[in-house]
């Protein structure tokens, strides 16, 4: 099934070609008998990361199939929706490492920079100062999760997210908004409110 929600039988040799939706970043592909690689805790597609799993994919790699489970083709991706005026913001568990930090993420527009991937998705440079220079030990996140870098980058944490680094997190994206965050092309802009 591709990301328009179509489904193809496609006989063998024969290809399909699967793009984003229009001012979308990303499109998906559901494949009858899933991809036959071995997994690696798990799981077969690989962290970015750390490097753990298959190879990453390149242009004309040839992926095995599995064989036909004979069952409904389930399809889990991140849905393709309209953007709504603004994305639900929830207050992190660090924003009072930073001076009004939820006023200056919902006070205006965010630009998403090219810097965007299925770790995370990096915004413009703000206005943040810290209210203290202690470095926070690192900790877990949740996807969804906002930390502000040293140069004051917003980074909306995705699915292949890290821990934190040490960069207070001073706020979370609505989980039903993840999705249009995940889908957000470099160059559009973000409006937060609080939720």
């Amino acid at each position: 099934t591709s990301s328009d929600g179509h489904r193809h039988t496609l006989a063998a040799g024969r290809r399909l070609r699967v793009d984003p939706a229009p001012g979308t970043m990303w499109a998906h592909l559901a494949v009858r008998g899933g991809i036959a690689c071995d997994p690696v805790l798990g799981s077969r597609s690989q962290d970015t990361l750390s490097g753990l799993g298959p190879p990453a994919l390149a242009d004309g790699d040839v992926l095995p199939v599995g064989p036909d489970p004979g069952t409904a083709l389930p399809a889990d991706h991140a849905p393709v929706r309209r953007r709504p005026p603004t994305i639900g913001l929830w207050p992190g568990p660090r924003v009072d490492h930073i001076h009004a930090a939820l006023d200056l993420l919902v006070g205006r527009p965010w630009t998403v920079t090219t810097s965007v991937s299925r770790v995370g998705v990096r915004l413009e440079p703000g206005p943040f100062q810290a209210t203290t220079s202690d470095r926070l030990p690192s900790e877990g996140l949740v996807e969804g999760a906002i930390q502000i870098t040293p140069s004051g980058e917003p980074v909306i944490m995705l699915a292949n997210h890290p821990t934190t680094g040490g960069y207070p997190v001073v706020a979370v994206v609505d989980p039903a908004d993840v999705p249009v965050v995940a889908q957000a092309v470099p160059g559009s802009r973000l409006h937060f409110t609080r939720v």
